[in-house]
């Protein structure tokens, strides 16, 4: 059965506000949402998605319905649930096929669990959403219940917004739509993270808002460099350099170990997150990450060392480690797939060459307490030398834009549609163009490792980047505009 999220007490515009570089941001945000306020007077804005933790549609809800309140707007937060797992397993194929990734096509059984679970929650939503409200609905899993709560509202606005998509057109995709065009009629207006995402029947009534981050979170406010150090310490993941404020968490980060199991992650070795180049890559457990192709680029530079002339950057190749970092599978609810990919990612370990394998951390960060978890990657990419994300598709990429907030350089992929529009190469990081090429991989990290000054031009370049475009304070913008609009 569905739910409403109670979100804990966030940061509020005045403190946004507060931020030298923020203000003119906030103004102008405060203006739009006046307009707004006074367009949908007593209509209540329902979010909907399929989880309240884990993934960056779980992570931008927040701080949009927080400060949408406080601008005066209703809004609500609702989760679609199901007891049926097989649910989710059929959603994840929708998810890979939008990705054009060969999956098998759902057949009438698979249609009508679709439905079946989300006319369950729409009966419950039907009897909360008021005759002229707005309701925005988020990705595939929950893309039927605008008709669905149509029935019994038929005066409501739907929006759909679509996270997702593939900058290109095969079976995969054709097939992912096909099965999806007929729900997506129901909706008044599509968004979308780019426009190369939207499919040609949806053109007419569908627009972009690029997904931005909060720069106050826990995930990427400012820590200063004691902070940094505690929180890492804390979590398992770095050697006390000396006595420490605090105990450390009772849920800590836990790596793979030589026998195959996970264990605390600083337990037997220190991964060297203080002093060492790190390279990271912080995402969920899925297959289109591209995890593999870099744990072949890694092994790749690792073999360069010997041949490698300047005495420093050798030593540099040498001390380098590798953190992939995630989430623990088990505590991300709508996908399925990431014990199977991390069981896949644990065997590939074993593959690599013994002297390689100590220089790889494999990583799942606790999701027991949200706050902490958010805390624990901001640290780690603040101790990050490079930040990777190696996505073979990516719609958009929320780990990209928080490296480049905190002035670490990015390396991606141009193929994926989303990293391409956030990071300009040679100028915020690095563009490769094939993400499972683990010989062009290893030769980017090497060019950026070799090159301080290129890597801190690119920091700052980034940053400046992430403020001007891809802020939520200009996401929110973008939705008021919409609301405005659309009512």
């Amino acid at each position: 059965m569905a739910r409403i999220v109670d979100i804990p007490p966030r940061p509020g515009l005045d403190e946004y506000e507060a931020v030298g570089h923020l203000s003119h941001a906030v103004h102008e945000l405060r203006r739009r949402g006046e307009a707004a306020r006074k367009q949908l007077g007593d209509r209540t804005v329902w979010m909907v998605n399929s989880t309240s933790q884990g993934g960056g549609v779980a992570e931008m809800l927040p701080t949009e319905v927080t400060l949408l309140r406080e601008m005066g707007c209703s809004v609500e937060w609702m989760v679609l649930e199901s007891s049926e797992p097989e649910f989710f397993a059929l959603t994840k194929r929708l998810h890979n096929l939008v990705h054009g990734v060969s999956s098998p096509a759902p057949g009438e059984d698979g249609r009508a669990l679709y439905e079946r679970v989300n006319r369950t929650n729409a009966r419950w939503l039907a009897e909360r959403v008021g005759p002229d409200d707005v309701l925005i609905v988020h990705d595939p899993q929950p893309l039927p219940l605008a008709g669905l709560v149509r029935e019994a509202r038929p005066g409501i606005t739907t929006i759909w917004r679509c996270h997702i998509g593939l900058d290109a057109v095969n079976e995969a995709t054709r097939t992912a739509w096909r099965f999806m065009e007929p729900y997506t009629r129901a909706y008044a207006h599509a968004v979308f993270s780019a426009a190369e995402y939207i499919p040609d029947w949806l053109r007419s009534k569908a627009s972009v808002i690029y997904p931005g981050i909060d720069p106050l979170s826990y995930k990427n406010r400012d820590v200063s460099l004691h902070d940094t150090v505690q929180i890492l310490v804390n979590a398992g993941l770095a050697a006390a350099p000396g006595p420490v404020l605090s105990a450390g968490y009772d849920h800590q980060a836990t790596r793979l170990a030589s026998d195959g199991s996970f264990a605390v992650a600083n337990a037997t070795d220190d991964i060297g997150l203080l002093v060492r180049p790190i390279i990271a890559q912080i995402s969920r457990w899925d297959r289109l990450k591209g995890w593999v192709p870099l744990l072949g680029a890694f092994a790749s530079l690792k073999a360069r060392c010997a041949g490698t002339r300047d005495p420093a950057h050798r030593r540099r190749l040498e001390l380098a480690r590798l953190v992939l970092a995630g989430p623990a599978p088990s505590a991300v609810d709508d996908d399925p797939e990431g014990k199977e990919v991390l069981a896949e990612l644990c065997e590939r370990y074993q593959d690599l060459p013994v002297s390689v394998q100590p220089d790889v951390a494999l990583v799942n960060l606790p999701m027991a307490d949200l706050d902490r978890n958010a805390y624990i990657v901001n640290a780690l990419q603040r101790a990050s030398s490079m930040v990777v994300q190696n996505s073979l598709r990516e719609g958009f990429g929320l780990t990209v834009t928080e490296a480049l907030w905190k002035r670490v350089p990015v390396l991606t992929n141009r193929r994926a549609c989303g990293p391409r529009h956030q990071v300009r190469h040679d100028v915020d990081g690095w563009l490769i163009d094939d993400p499972e090429n683990a010989e062009e991989l290893a030769n980017g990290l090497d060019r950026a490792l070799a090159d301080a000054s290129r890597r801190e031009r690119w920091g700052r370049n980034g940053q400046r980047h992430v403020h001007d475009r891809f802020l939520i304070l200009s996401a929110l913008r973008g939705w008021l505009d919409l609301l405005c609009k659309l009512t």
